[in-house]
């Protein structure tokens, strides 16, 4: 996110790219503070696409989303451990809602995110986030080191218990939702 002209928690967004970069056996490198310069003092969404010798940098005007409801929906195959342009399979499990704001996916019998954010759950008075989620979110990575939220193994069963619930992400930081609806 950049706000007021400034790419908010860069450090994270960064050392996610390099390990993508590894990852992918790619070996550029590029430098985000160097490369994100937002054009004014709106609230952007920043898209840095990339490969092994090219980038481009988009800003989006950042329009939030509210989601008061999420659909359990089970994928067992998904596989988005790196933030890639192509978002075909989210968005097929996306419109699959029903009805509600988001799904949130269920992967081998345990929660892993929606399709735009990580998610914490309250359950015995602390926040735990999947152990093993789809994406590895810059804000959910923040938050485990700032030792908000403890990564664990949750099912639905737990899901389904626990009195609150947040989804996270860099555009809209921690926000737990109004009702904790999950269907």
């Amino acid at each position: 996110m950049c706000n007021e002209g400034v790419a908010q928690h860069l450090s994270y967004h960064q050392q996610r790219l390099d390990l993508t970069l590894q990852k992918f056996n790619l070996h550029a490198h590029y430098n985000l503070s160097e490369l994100i310069a937002p054009p004014d003092d709106t609230q952007y969404r920043c898209r840095f696409l990339y490969d092994d010798v090219n980038y481009s940098v988009e800003y989006h005007l950042y329009i939030p989303k509210k989601i008061t409801s999420l659909r359990l929906i089970q994928d067992n195959t998904l596989e988005y451990s790196s933030k890639y342009a192509n978002r075909d399979e989210l968005n097929k499990l996306f419109a699959a809602r029903n009805g509600c704001d988001d799904v949130l996916i269920i992967k081998n019998n345990y929660l892993t995110d929606t399709t735009i954010a990580n998610i914490a759950l309250f359950i015995n008075n602390q926040w735990l986030t999947p152990e093993i989620p789809l994406l590895e979110g810059t804000t959910r990575s923040r938050l485990i080191y700032e030792g908000k939220i403890i990564p664990a193994n949750i099912t639905i069963s737990d899901a389904l218990k626990a009195p609150k619930i947040a989804l996270m992400n860099a555009m809209t930081g921690f926000i737990e939702m109004e009702n904790g609806i999950i269907r």
